[in-house]
């Protein structure tokens, strides 16, 4: 009889040990392995450049990761010139975007892909004046990217 609850109480610590030995396992595995999606770095997800096209006119190209999108909603442009950091709104066109349905913001314009962006300054940069990028965007799993605000110098 005491054999029989001593082999009792190994099987069980046995099942335990193999038990436990899976968790450590599935702990140390990468989180994509877990089939659990991680976010890109910003700028692995929405990659831009700009680029002048006539005096007072600038590009600015979004080439985005697959399932990132940008809200149209989120696009402002600014310039930043003088000793006063001053600021000035710049104009631009945006392109037709795509029709969705957000999780955060409800219905909007979002925009896929590769993306060109239209500006029109309002005044001839000089040297010191610095591009006010803003945006945001997310990916289709979920995932939402906090609003984005970069700048970059214009060359007059």
């Amino acid at each position: 009889m005491l054999n029989q609850h001593i082999l009792v109480i190994f099987l069980a610590l046995l099942m335990c040990q193999k038990g436990w030995s899976q968790l450590e396992a599935n702990r140390r595995l990468p989180l994509g392995e877990q089939n659990q999606a991680i976010p890109l770095q910003i700028r692995e997800a929405f990659p831009y450049h700009v680029s002048v096209t006539d005096p007072g006119k600038y590009l600015v190209t979004w080439n985005l990761a697959p399932g990132h999108y940008l809200y149209g909603h989120a696009f402002q442009f600014k310039l930043i010139q003088g000793q006063g950091d001053l600021e000035l709104p710049v104009d631009f066109k945006l392109p037709q975007g795509l029709e969705k349905s957000d999780e955060f913001f409800g219905d909007i314009e979002a925009f896929y892909g590769n993306i060109s962006v239209s500006l029109s300054l309002p005044t001839v940069p000089r040297p010191e004046t610095q591009l006010v990028i803003e945006y945001q965007g997310c990916a289709d799993w979920g995932f939402c990217y906090p609003p984005q605000s970069d700048s970059q110098a214009l060359v007059p």
